[in-house]
């Protein structure tokens, strides 16, 4: 394949007589033109093109175009285990934090945007994670080769249009309200439906930025242990420029400011959510 991120090659087989192979090709995200070699021996080598265009259906209705939904099991495993072992890596780093993640929301758009890369050697030397990754890569497409380029998120309501994909309906910043909005949907106001990689809501009128969000860890994968965490940053406050915190699940039922327990009984707690890649059989 000339492109892999246009289409890939899933399969070869060759009958008993290995006088006939059948070659099972997946179509990226990347629509367009790539050419596909074919080589056997004894056969002069043939190249042909393959052409693809792009299904830009949203069959949710929630405006996240289908091609970045992830609709393999695996690849959903895998995005999982990336985005929260990237979460609670940037608590074990202290104040040595990527210069982005300033917010709650800058740390969830970094783990859910690094969570689609290709992890080569490379990129793991730039991450410095404290633990080696266990995770095998999304497979569907890669980071930013998609064809909404960098813009993976949402930020105008209303299911997906023609003309969203180059109109600003998407970007690479999206504030907590907008992840909240229109990149996720709803799960249950019970925390223990929440999954690894689900994210916690909050809303606190009343205050400047009123939208919080944290993200549900599950078991540690750089400390092991039964227990189950919450990850979160807390902000800019004044001249502090916030830090990222790691909670037990029950140290965040019982925390002393109440507004910030996630309960059904709490007004301020907006529920368990999904990212909406994640929507599907799971």
């Amino acid at each position: 394949m000339e492109d892999p991120h246009r289409a890939a090659v899933e399969s070869v087989t060759i009958d008993g007589e290995g006088d006939v192979a059948t070659a099972s090709l997946r179509a990226g995200v990347l629509p367009g033109e790539t050419k596909v070699r074919v080589t056997g021996r004894g056969f002069a080598a043939q190249e042909i093109t393959l052409s693809t265009t792009l299904d830009g259906s949203d069959t949710v209705g929630d405006g996240t175009p289908d091609f970045l939904r992830l609709h393999d099991p695996a690849d959903r495993v895998a995005f999982r285990r990336w985005f929260t072992l990237l979460a609670e890596a940037q608590y074990f780093r202290g104040p040595a934090l990527p210069a982005e993640i300033d917010d709650c929301a800058a740390l969830l758009r970094f783990a859910y945007r690094e969570a689609l890369r290709p992890h080569d050697a490379e990129w793991a030397r730039e991450m410095a994670l404290p633990v080696p990754a266990s995770a095998s890569d999304v497979q569907q497409y890669q980071y930013p080769y998609t064809p909404l380029a960098a813009a993976l998120f949402r930020v105008r309501g209303g299911s997906l249009q023609a003309n969203d994909l180059g109109n600003g309906a998407f970007a690479q910043f999206a504030d907590v309200e907008m992840l909240w909005r229109h990149n996720t949907h709803f799960v249950g106001r019970d925390v223990s439906r929440a999954r690894p990689g689900d994210l916690l809501f909050f809303r606190q009128d009343g205050h400047r930025m009123p939208f919080h969000a944290m993200i549900f860890v599950g078991q540690g994968q750089i400390e092991l242990g039964s227990e189950q965490y919450i990850v979160y940053h807390t902000g800019p406050s004044g001249r502090s420029p916030g830090e990222i915190r790691r909670l037990s699940v029950a140290q965040l039922i019982n925390y002393p400011d109440a507004r910030w327990r996630p309960m059904a009984a709490n007004p301020g707690f907006l529920g368990v959510y999904r990212w909406n890649i994640l929507r599907g059989a799971d």
